[in-house]
């Protein structure tokens, strides 16, 4: 699983729209969440993931972080690891 992937996925970009507030919480949304958790099925996997989103939230000015983190929830999914800029992905497992 790459980044370029992840970012080129077309439900991440849902999610993606969803994280920048210029969208409700979509089925699409959900799909996205769903889809990435199942396709990083390694560490390897799950820290490229993290890193992915780290940097998207980053670099989305008007990102809502509380918004943000608590997708993966109103999702039904667990992704292991808390959406956040703190997050260490290195600790990822």
């Amino acid at each position: 699983l790459l980044d370029h992937q992840i970012i080129d996925h077309p439900t991440i970009k849902s999610v993606i729209l969803n994280m920048a507030g210029r969208s409700g919480l979509t089925q699409g949304c959900c799909n996205g969440v769903k889809g990435l958790n199942n396709a990083a099925r390694t560490t390897a996997d799950r820290q490229a993931a993290c890193r992915c989103l780290k940097s998207l939230a980053g670099s989305i000015k008007s990102l809502n972080l509380g918004t943000v983190a608590g997708v993966p929830g109103k999702c039904g999914v667990n992704v292991g690891f808390p959406i956040s800029l703190s997050t260490d992905c290195n600790k990822v497992s």
